[in-house]
């Protein structure tokens, strides 16, 4: 289990806090990866943005040009369905084009209902584990040697309350989260010779997002915060303020 830690206190993220990074967003083409791709270019990173839809990833794309920020690019890529070679030659794509790798946001999610084990298709069972755990490892995996190489590097991985204490009737979503932060917990662990590349694990809380709508859908939207609301504690996580802090399951507050 991944020890836990917070966000400091109203933190604010620096103006260009992510200067000349290079960060991947998987899942950016709405939610919290969108919002995550949006403040990542404010802040002066070139955001790779990964997604299976073309045109939504197309508005992500349109609004960080009209802010300004340094062209996106966009790599339209169905996690549940890619293979190694599809996310290898991702990765060596950023390799050629940016030589760089510096953060890495694991947003994307796979998500159909909360229901018990024994109701869980195989099919859903399957592309839930693929989008929701194989596919961060994969890319984390491949990108290894890019990150190592940078100064400052940092793996998110997107989580929530199932990754912490797992409990009945969360599904496939839920072991994949619980097993998730398993992972980087480990991961963090094995990497700490490399002290420049850290690996954390955020929960930031109900978000007004599609997904939030399918697990709770008599839930009043309107009182759930916006995925923006989220963002400064992924950019703390991103950013030079969270060095030497690896391997943590942090939320939007102490705990």
């Amino acid at each position: 289990m991944l020890p836990e830690a917070a966000i400091p206190p109203d933190y604010q993220p620096a103006g260009r806090l992510l200067q000349d990074r290079v960060i991947l967003v998987t899942g950016a083409s709405g939610g919290f990866g969108a919002a995550a791709a949006v403040e990542c270019a404010r802040r002066g990173a070139g955001v790779v943005l990964l997604g299976r839809n073309v045109k939504k990833l197309e508005k992500v794309y349109d609004a960080i040009e009209a802010e300004g920020g340094a062209q996106p690019a966009i790599y339209p890529v169905n996690l549940a369905g890619a293979t190694w070679n599809d996310l290898s030659e991702l990765i060596a794509t950023i390799e050629r084009e940016y030589g760089r790798l510096d953060g890495m946001v694991h947003a994307a999610a796979h998500f159909t209902v909360f229901s018990p084990l024994s109701d869980v298709a195989p099919r859903d069972w399957m592309e839930g584990l693929q989008v929701n755990l194989t596919a961060p490892y994969t890319l984390t995996r491949l990108a290894l040697p890019l990150l190592a190489k940078s100064p400052d590097s940092s793996v998110v991985f997107l989580t929530d309350p199932s990754g912490h204490d797992n409990k009945a009737y969360r599904g496939a979503f839920g072991v994949a989260k619980y097993a998730l932060e398993g992972m980087a917990r480990s991961w963090a662990l094995e990497l700490e010779p490399y002290p420049q590349l850290r690996l954390n694990a955020y929960d930031p809380g109900p978000l007004r997002t599609f997904l939030r709508l399918k697990g709770y859908p008599g839930e009043d939207a309107q009182s759930v915060p916006v995925p923006e609301t989220a963002i400064p504690g992924l950019m703390y996580l991103l950013g030079p303020d969270s060095r030497g802090q690896s391997g943590f399951r942090f939320g939007r507050s102490a705990t």
